[in-house]
């Protein structure tokens, strides 16, 4: 598996300060181990630029029109927008034979959390892939309700089992954060 993950809480003493991530090994698991060990200092050290997501990001005609102008093409499979007919993103660490198309800048996406923000679901695109948005809500929501541990995990492998079922042969990683904590 190449997949990899991180989960960093109580940054610089303030328990409602927290940087997840999940890293997809696309070109092998050195990249995504390398993010997984030192993404959360580049973001401490760096004060990410104010970019901002445009509500779905699945299929965005900036980052196709980016991609096209220097060269690239952006192809349709199953649904999935895929650079050269292959990678299904077009921000990453690593994939050096995408490199001329694919660009190692985070996108972010910064919001203040408050009571009707319940969870959040991080994943890989072995999920996102095969399960829908609002799929991943319906499912993960039963779950929320406490704070168990082992009840939060059930809800991811119930995710990936999900996802397997429905023919993904990628990596399916799934991190399922409780938000009230950091309210």
């Amino acid at each position: 598996m190449e997949d990899r993950f991180s989960a960093i809480t109580n940054l610089e003493g303030d328990r409602k300060h927290a940087i997840f991530g999940v890293y997809d090994g696309h070109g092998g698991v050195n990249a995504s181990e390398f993010a997984a060990k030192n993404l959360d200092k580049n973001v401490l050290k760096e004060v990410v630029d104010a970019a901002f997501l445009k509500g779905k990001d699945r299929g965005r005609h900036d980052e196709r029109t980016r991609i096209e102008t220097t060269g690239g093409y952006v192809d349709t499979f199953r649904g999935v927008w895929r650079i050269q007919g292959s990678l299904a993103v077009s921000r990453g660490i690593g994939d050096a034979h995408f490199k001329k198309w694919v660009i190692a800048e985070p996108e972010t996406k910064t919001l203040r959390i408050d009571e009707e923000h319940e969870f959040l679901i991080l994943a890989s695109d072995g999920l996102w892939d095969k399960v829908s948005n609002q799929e991943a809500v319906d499912i993960a929501r039963p779950f929320c309700l406490g704070d168990e541990k082992n009840t939060l995990l059930l809800a991811c492998k119930k995710l990936v089992n999900l996802s397997v079922s429905r023919g993904s042969s990628d990596d399916i990683s799934v991190m399922l954060i409780p938000l009230r904590q950091f309210i």
